[in-house]
């Protein structure tokens, strides 16, 4: 049986601002419908101690986790391991993504207090690897890069050995702010292409996909030892070929680890899904990408980007020592 959370209608925040549409920009959009979701869909509803830990820890520090506002269904399985995607610069996007169930509308002021807010949480929760991410903020001079760098700094103060992984905007036309937050030295640095562009339109109408390409390069040619990934959804509509051009277009751009997850509707007024990808089509997709270079692939439908960060982190280390060690056994040989 598949398990639908409805984790922002029982939340008290959404109660306060009953009288906030969560998405302006859609309330007139007509209603699609939502199909129901195959049997190789399927989640656990979160209920238990551990969960309710991690939900205590991220309550009393006051911070807001892209697992609720996203309506991840992995958020059962990844809290009861104490694992929590922070989402720094509040709950608001100035984007409005045809996809995305994070609201949308003018944000509040920066909290200065955050970057130490969520170290505090980490050291908390005792993670060896923590991923931040952050609603767009186009209304900020650098799109909310010293921010980030702050965040990064202040958690590598609290708990020195665990690693980061940042998952940022596209930083569009704010210049310099790719720059800082680099300067800040993310273990990880994560933007997501989310579709391919034949899809930006009407899927990621606020973005640029080459932007965006060229973002994830530009990560490497700054700091060539920082990881970078990218993940998309598929059930969008989109072709195999783009997917496959797209893989291309990463790879062109040297990023390490890519991710790819069935898209699922949140609510009747955002995207439709065009289809349910097969988990064989998943697999075939993931054999397709490691032939291309990647040294990382996660692709099936419950993939997300967080999803096992650090399992994965730890892979994507040994992975870069093993082709290390690969090119010196031939000059060792050659000696």
């Amino acid at each position: 049986m598949t398990v639908i959370l409805d984790l922002l209608n029982s939340d008290p925040r959404e109660k306060m601002r009953s009288d906030q549409p969560r998405h302006p920009e859609k309330a007139k959009r007509p209603d699609t419908p939502i199909q129901s979701k195959p049997a190789w869909i399927r989640v656990k509803a979160p209920g238990s101690a551990q969960w309710a830990e991690t939900k205590r820890i991220v309550r009393e520090n006051k911070l807001v986790t892209v697992c609720e506002e996203a309506s991840c269904p992995n958020i059962g399985e990844c809290w009861a391991k104490k694992h929590a995607t922070f989402m720094i610069m509040g709950d608001t996007c100035t984007r409005a993504c045809a996809f995305c169930n994070v609201r949308t509308g003018l944000p509040g002021a920066l909290d200065a207090d955050e970057p130490v807010k969520v170290a505090e949480a980490v050291a908390k929760l005792g993670l060896e690897h923590v991923v931040v991410t952050s609603v767009d903020r186009d209304d900020l001079a650098d799109g909310g890069a010293a921010h980030f760098a702050a965040t990064i700094a202040a958690i590598r103060a609290t708990s020195p050995a665990t690693t980061i992984e940042i998952l940022t905007p596209d930083f569009l036309r704010k210049a310099g702010a790719l720059e800082t937050v680099v300067a800040a030295k993310p273990d990880v640095f994560n933007h997501n292409l989310e579709t391919v562009p034949s899809k930006y339109l009407t899927v990621r109408p606020g973005a640029r996909y080459f932007h965006s390409v060229r973002l994830l390069q530009r990560v490497k040619e700054l700091d060539a030892e920082t990881f970078t990934k990218s993940g998309i959804m598929v059930g969008l509509g989109e072709e195999r070929s783009e997917v496959l051009q797209l893989m291309d277009d990463l790879r062109t751009a040297d990023v390490d680890f890519l991710t790819i997850g069935q898209y699922l509707q949140p609510t009747r007024k955002h995207h439709a899904v065009a289809r349910f990808v097969p988990p064989d089509e998943f697999e075939a997709y993931e054999k397709v990408a490691y032939a291309k270079g990647f040294l990382l692939v996660s692709a099936t439908p419950l993939t997300r980007s967080s999803h096992h960060a650090g399992d994965d982190f730890r892979k994507l280390r040994e992975r870069r020592r093993g082709l290390a060690r690969d090119a010196i056994e031939p000059t060792k040989a050659s000696l």
